[in-house]
């Protein structure tokens, strides 16, 4: 349970396509408890294409802005004539938003993508937090933070106490060790033998555990500075694997992460981890973005 946190998340962008996934963002948006000032833009873009259409794309934002101020949230609406990914940023660098929340795919995505490509694109080449929703949408009963000790889950880690969860909420907070695999060396006689003999390997494994609980310790102790209450779980293998198994058999409604960690190539936008977490995890997923990318 978590008590309620003070919301920072005043300027919320909420990319609107019309598409199943988007009400689905619509839905998940007015389930959480914003504040008073929280402002949502429900922002439309149109192609070329679709400009024949614009007396109903006027109508699908006139429904989503009332769906939204049902909800006592202040909303206000716009079309833009474009493409998706570049108006989204374009809009996003005009206005500074504090959360994009976009549907996991659009009207116009390949069925065989798990994540459709604008939303991957706005989280790769964007500047801000990306919440990405996924069918269905059952309200916020489990969140999931993900650390690894490194800067960006320590934003993401920060971000986490202004985001406005339910006060009903369950908040875990997991961390997963590298898989542990014994080496070998062939010595000149041809015989081969343990890189680190079975002693040594036990009291690395001793060491990385006790790293790790360290490591779970100070985070849900900075959640518990900001008055929420978490419970820290430790794993070990692949990162992105050990995380989306969590979150499906435990029935996580919402992962939070770091867009990089710490055993990420520098030169990426998005780490593996969170790339693998936005395309196959089995629920909504936030990507809070570092700082040094904007």
């Amino acid at each position: 349970m978590i008590a309620p946190a003070k919301n920072r998340l005043l300027n919320i962008l909420l990319a609107d396509d019309g598409s199943l996934n988007a009400r689905a963002a619509v839905q998940f948006l007015v389930d959480l408890p914003h504040d008073k000032e929280s402002m949502v833009t429900a922002l439309r873009v149109f192609t070329p294409l679709d400009a024949a259409e614009y007396a109903s794309i006027e109508v699908a934002l006139e429904h989503t802005r009332n769906l939204l101020k049902s909800r006592h949230l202040r909303v206000r609406t716009e079309a833009r004539l474009g493409y998706p990914t570049g108006k989204i940023i374009e809009y996003a660098n005009e206005h500074h938003p504090d959360l994009i929340v976009m549907g996991a795919r659009g009207t116009g995505a390949n069925l065989g993508l798990l994540l459709g490509s604008v939303a991957m694109n706005v989280i790769q080449d964007g500047r801000w937090p990306v919440l990405i929703v996924r069918e269905p949408v059952r309200g916020l009963h489990k969140a999931l933070l993900v650390t690894d000790g490194s800067p960006c889950s320590q934003l993401a880690c920060d971000y986490s106490t202004a985001f406005p969860l339910p006060a009903e909420t369950q908040l875990d907070v997991l961390h997963v060790l590298a898989p542990l695999q014994a080496s070998y060396f062939v010595d000149p006689t041809g015989m081969t033998i343990p890189a680190v003999n079975e002693e040594d390997m036990i009291r690395l494994r001793r060491d990385q555990e006790a790293d790790g609980e360290k490591l779970l310790g100070q985070t849900v102790a900075a959640l518990a500075a900001h008055g929420l209450t978490a419970q820290g779980h430790l794993l070990r293998g692949d990162a992105a694997e050990k995380i989306i198994t969590y979150a499906r058999e435990e029935q996580v409604d919402l992962i939070i992460c770091g867009s990089r960690g710490l055993g990420t190539v520098t030169s990426m936008l998005i780490g593996s981890v969170s790339r693998r977490l936005a395309h196959h995890a089995p629920c909504s997923v936030l990507v809070v973005r570092c700082r040094e990318h904007g």
